[in-house]
């Protein structure tokens, strides 16, 4: 089932301001465990770990920042 416009722009806005905080902590976390490696180790880690969370939330974002299709036509005039 597709999510409709509406949900789209809720669920993005959750994400954004719960998800990706949760998300931005839990690799910081994650990278503490481990003895610091070196710079380009460390930058190529937070690049992956940057696009893993995007991709699976991609469906969610799309077409949030356009006109919402489903709204009837305003009359301009």
């Amino acid at each position: 089932m597709a999510l409709s416009y509406k949900a789209r722009r809720r669920w993005s806005l959750v994400v954004l301001l719960v998800g990706l905080p949760a998300y931005i902590g839990a690799a910081w976390f994650m990278m503490s465990l481990f003895d610091r490696p070196s710079i380009w180790v460390e930058l190529a880690i937070y690049v992956v770990l940057g696009i893993i969370w995007a991709v699976p939330m991609k469906a969610v974002f799309l077409g949030v920042g356009q006109a919402d299709p489903d709204a009837p036509p305003r009359d301009e005039g």
